[in-house]
């Protein structure tokens, strides 16, 4: 288990703020946590630099934008060496939001934003099924995105 790299409790008070609303003012934040605006700023360089804030991304309703099928797919690679080169394919694919690399069954999940069934069939077997690597997969259709939420940070003072 890692160390939580020099954070502190303002630290954790700034990402949980940011992580709940990633538009809001530095100002606002400072006023919110009594300290000075210059405080935050260098608080989020330092952030940023130990590499703990990413990004700061819009997260966007798909079924919004026409994107009515969210899928996740199991996926068996013909050996385990091949992981980067797939990954490299899999990225080339605007349909992919996210791939993890896993033990267990299944050698990597991957979440896929179609616009439809026969969309994601589409993607299945005209991009996902052709990469080399990939020796089979298992498609999971959400039904619904019942919550998402982030994460909690809690300190680990010994």
């Amino acid at each position: 288990m890692s160390e939580n790299l020099q954070l502190d409790k303002l630290d954790v008070k700034i990402l949980d703020i940011l992580m709940h609303n990633a538009t809001i003012p530095y100002t606002e934040i400072a006023k919110m946590l009594n300290v000075s605006s210059g405080t935050i700023h260098v608080r989020m360089k330092k952030l940023e630099n130990m590499e703990i804030i990413r990004s700061s991304n819009l997260q966007i309703n798909p079924t919004k934008v026409g994107y009515d099928v969210t899928a996740f797919l199991g996926v068996y690679l013909e050996k385990s060496s091949m992981y980067d080169d797939v990954v490299k394919e899999l990225q080339t694919i605007s349909e992919v939001t996210e791939c993890y690399y896993l033990t267990g069954d299944y050698n990597m999940f991957v979440k896929l934003l179609c616009r439809d069934t026969n969309h994601l069939k589409d993607v299945l077997h005209d991009k996902i099924q052709k990469i080399n690597g990939i020796d089979r997969t298992e498609t999971f259709i959400a039904l619904e995105q019942t919550f998402i939420r982030p994460m909690k940070i809690v300190l680990n003072h010994k």
